[in-house]
């Protein structure tokens, strides 16, 4: 099979949701996905609704302790370490679940942010594809991502109230 590469990218939100939803869309066709969520708290709505389907497996790495422009470089040395050993537990575990869909969530900026090698990334996504369709989300991402992928969705930012009334990310909204 000819399986292809998505990219869900941008500074606009929806790009997890984006995801999650091809994720249930494979789901409900009765077909098997393995969810890999860098980055984050593995908390949203999204993980919690599709861990219910026999389908789905979830694996999230270790969230960050805070903003990377924040931390001290023994506290990036040690969250890159994680997301490092993360990205390559994800790769030997695709051969073994067999999954029809892979969600590389958030795999975009945990390049970017330096958290994840760019080889150890893309050899993660190769892998991937010789086993199912393969997303990869987050707000930016590298060229050699751009330049692989077959989709590329970019969300644009518009307006949120974020920036006009300094509202907090809400529960069921954006996380």
């Amino acid at each position: 099979m000819n399986h292809k590469l998505h990219l869900y990218t941008g500074n606009g939100k929806g790009k997890t949701t984006a995801g999650m939803g091809m994720a249930l869309r494979f789901l409900g066709h009765g077909r098997s996905v393995l969810i890999v969520q860098f980055l984050k708290k593995g908390n949203s709505g999204e993980l919690t609704a599709l861990s219910r389907f026999p389908g789905a497996v979830l694996l999230t790495a270790p969230p960050l302790s805070g903003f990377t422009f924040r931390m001290s470089e023994p506290e990036r040395r040690q969250a890159a370490a994680q997301q490092t050993a993360f990205a390559e537990e994800a790769m030997e575990r695709i051969p073994v679940l067999l999954p029809d869909m892979i969600l590389l969530d958030e795999l975009n900026n945990a390049v970017t942010l330096g958290m994840v090698p760019e080889p150890l990334a893309l050899s993660l996504i190769d892998t991937a594809l010789r086993y199912g369709e393969t997303v990869s989300t987050g707000r930016i991402a590298p060229e050699s991502f751009l330049s692989r992928a077959d989709y590329i969705t970019r969300m644009d930012a518009v307006r949120h109230p974020y920036q006009t009334e300094q509202l907090r990310a809400r529960e069921g909204v954006e996380w």
